[in-house]
């Protein structure tokens, strides 16, 4: 049997994973309905083209292809969609390519054209700017988890065992995300002025460009604290202590495919992926759950 290797449509910038400037008018509305029976049309099929020498590249139903998705994502899911994101390749066939970083500054970049076919964002408001611009399929956004943030410190140092101690000299240095951009950010700031000790700390504060950072800033020792996200504190595998969620707003992390045509499908299927019981088992294990689930019990210092 021959096999004839589908025609690639190159879409300026998309395949360098550029934020240049790109004119993008979202024209497409796939039905999750769509989606779903695209993913599982995919996983049958093997995705990989078999007999055709071209194992990177997903066979579609219409004969077009979809090689590489890009997804933009909050710099909290790199554990879980790192993940993800190669289960879906070895499913598929399709790889994955992120970037990660805060939303806020992620949502900018999709506004102003940057080539994405999937936004996961710390909050729903820059999910739900991107849709009101045009720059995102409104019948695509989805929540995929509810974000905590906990009190992680460099090594050597035990995690104080609520925010109101932050107050205590040995916290010289305290690390969170610019909360300008970053919705754990302002979480943290919000945790911080709801505990009454903003304003003891506000000099001693060192901000990082996203979540990631922030804990990396921790990690290297160049702050003593830093309130960082659940997701990070759990693959990093240090003690933390928990804080309260009825100390900030809910992060009501939200997702959004970013794309139109073959790049959408595959993106709306790797969205799938992440919505299925597979994906949630993965995603609560980052500490990622919905109203509903259960996070297991982490080893922890005491709340409060």
């Amino acid at each position: 049997m021959s096999c004839r290797q589908p025609r690639r449509i190159r879409r300026d910038g998309l395949w360098h994973r550029t934020a240049r400037q790109l004119s993008l008018t979202v024209t497409l509305r796939p039905s999750r309905g769509r989606a779903a029976t695209l993913f599982a049309v995919l996983l049958t099929a093997g995705l990989a083209a078999a007999g055709c020498g071209g194992g990177g590249s997903a066979s579609r139903p219409n004969g077009t292809a979809a090689s590489q998705i890009t997804v933009a994502a909050a710099s909290d899911l790199r554990p879980a969609f790192n993940e993800l994101g190669q289960l879906f390749t070895a499913r598929t066939g399709v790889k994955v390519t992120f970037s990660f970083g805060s939303s806020g500054q992620l949502s900018q970049q999709i506004v102003n054209g940057a080539p994405y076919d999937l936004f996961a964002s710390a909050s729903r408001d820059y999910v739900d700017e991107v849709i009101r611009v045009g720059r995102g399929i409104a019948s695509t956004e989805a929540d995929y988890g509810l974000g905590q943030i906990v009190l992680l410190t460099r090594s050597g140092l035990e995690p104080p065992r609520q925010v109101g101690d932050l107050v205590d000299p040995k916290y010289a240095r305290v690390a969170i995300a610019n909360p300008e951009h970053a919705p754990y950010g302002a979480a943290a700031k919000e945790a911080l002025q709801a505990a009454d000790v903003y304003d003891q700390v506000t000099n001693r504060l060192v901000f990082g460009e996203s979540i990631s950072d922030t804990f990396e800033i921790v990690k290297s020792g160049n702050a003593d604290v830093g309130l960082i996200a659940l997701s990070l504190a759990i693959a990093d595998g240090s003690k933390y202590t928990l804080i309260p969620t009825s100390l900030y707003t809910e992060l009501r992390q939200t997702l959004v495919v970013t794309s139109t045509g073959m790049q959408a499908d595959a993106a709306s299927a790797f969205a799938n992926l992440i919505s299925s019981a597979e994906g949630r088992a993965v995603m609560v294990r980052f500490g990622f759950a919905l109203p509903g689930e259960t996070l297991p019990d982490p080893t922890t210092t005491a709340n409060g």
